[in-house]
């Protein structure tokens, strides 16, 4: 099974197994690791934004115009942010890691 690194707003590295077709938000949320998600991968939200590592970026599927617009609303955007929703996990993304931004902004809390 692939593995799926995500470094935490403190530097800390978890590894965890990250099932084949999941996405990064649904594998974070299964390992407990704080990545929001506001509006459960509907695309409708930033919060669940990833920077993902330059050795893997270039291997994702390319963002779509609806993830694009989302990102724009995104704390901290890199030119590796991507929506941790949008990542669906494959065998060749063994080894991905995302580091989580220092913060997120909910648009649906005042």
């Amino acid at each position: 099974m692939p593995k799926l690194i995500f470094i935490d707003r403190q530097g800390q590295r978890t590894e965890v197994d990250a099932p084949v077709g999941q996405s990064v938000l649904e594998i974070a949320h299964a390992h407990k690791i704080d990545l929001e998600g506001a509006c459960e991968g509907s695309l409708a939200c930033s919060t669940c934004h990833v920077i993902v590592d330059p050795a893997f970026y270039a291997q994702l599927q390319e963002a779509t115009e609806d993830e694009e617009d989302m990102l724009d609303l995104a704390f901290g955007l890199t030119r590796t942010s991507r929506l941790g929703c949008q990542i669906i996990m494959t065998e060749d993304l063994d080894g991905l890691t995302v580091t989580l931004p220092q913060a997120t902004r909910n648009m649906m809390v005042s």
